[in-house]
């Protein structure tokens, strides 16, 4: 079992979404942004360091939305997506090929990691 969490950056009606970078796992898809959670450490924990890192960015942490358990050939997932907010800077690419603000009626439209899914339907559903 590989624990990943997602963050849904949301603002202004439109979600942070990133691309995956080539020579990784699902390269090419879209995802919530987020990683590996490391041992002790929360998802919320985890996910403000890996938007640091990531990103050079810092969020906040504000609720949780769901968490899934996807099969994918190279080992399960389970992935936590949590509802956040942008605290401090701006995103900036790193490790990924491209990142957009998506409003939530268009989320269903793009290329998405299978786990990430149903996060996806989850936003549409609370429009």
């Amino acid at each position: 079992m590989i624990k990943v969490v997602g963050a849904v950056i949301e603002k202004e009606g439109s979600i942070f979404c990133a691309k995956r970078g080539p020579g990784k796992a699902l390269a090419g898809l879209w995802e919530f942004p987020g990683g590996k959670l490391e041992e002790n450490e929360t998802a919320g924990e985890a996910l403000v360091r890996e938007m640091e890192e990531e990103f050079s960015c810092r969020i906040l942490v504000k609720d949780k939305l769901l968490t899934i358990k996807y099969p994918y050939d190279f080992g399960t997932v389970e992935l936590t997506t949590l509802l956040c907010e942008l605290y401090e800077g701006e995103p900036r690419l790193s490790e990924h090929t491209e990142m957009r603000w998506v409003n939530i009626s268009e989320l269903p439209e793009m290329d998405w990691a299978p786990a990430d899914v149903p996060t996806v339907e989850l936003l549409v559903q609370r429009l």
